[in-house]
């Protein structure tokens, strides 16, 4: 008899990064563009619960989620410290963003995926280190051909910017959320490492 697993893996701690991790990396979707409320995944049960409706027409640009078995925390700090003279007090205390480019719509979220990273943006939420990787979806016919986020084209970068740097704010509040640098292929495999590293010194 086939043997399978009958409780459901824990997104972060239950599935693995992926064996040719930083180069190709395991995803867990939580929320896709069509979403109209922003999904993540609860620390304790590993389920998806609603965190917030999405604010005005503010829509994500592409699959968002995080590398399972990542952390952001004082390796991440220290990274976005050598990029930027912001004031940075500590990671986000969370597992490591990341938004994969597909030509392929995705109609939900809850899932795993296969991504290949080309860059990333040190993002800076509240003087919180908040790092948000840019991917490719593994063999996509398209996206594939963009191997760095230099070459993706500049309609796309800057709708990516753009919802990042307005997607928690409020009218009549200051936006807290700054990106401090760009980074590229080579840098985000770094940022990868860093967060696995702070995952591990999390578990003990």
């Amino acid at each position: 008899m086939r043997m399978f697993r009958i409780n459901k893996a824990h997104p972060w701690h239950g599935i693995d990064i992926g064996e040719n991790a930083p180069l190709e990396v395991t995803v867990f979707v939580e929320i896709v563009p069509s979403d109209t409320v922003k999904y993540e995944a609860d620390k304790e049960s590993g389920y998806l619960k609603i965190d917030r409706p999405q604010q005005y027409s503010n829509v994500v640009p592409a699959n968002y989620g995080f590398i399972p078995r990542t952390y952001c925390s004082r390796r991440i700090a220290e990274l976005a410290r050598s990029r930027s003279s912001i004031e940075i007090r500590d990671g986000d205390r969370d597992p490591l963003d990341i938004l994969v480019l597909s030509e392929h719509h995705i109609p939900r979220g809850d899932i795993i995926l296969k991504a290949t990273p080309i860059g990333g943006f040190c993002l800076v939420d509240d003087n919180e280190a908040d790092d948000k990787i840019i991917a490719v979806l593994k063999s996509d016919k398209v996206f594939e051909q963009y191997t760095e986020i230099g070459s993706l084209p500049v309609g796309i970068l800057q709708r990516i910017k753009h919802y990042f740097l307005t997607y928690k704010s409020l009218p009549g509040e200051a936006n807290v959320c700054q990106i401090a640098a760009t980074y590229g292929r080579e840098a985000s495999y770094e940022v990868i490492r860093a967060a696995a590293e702070d995952y591990q010194e999390l578990i003990g």
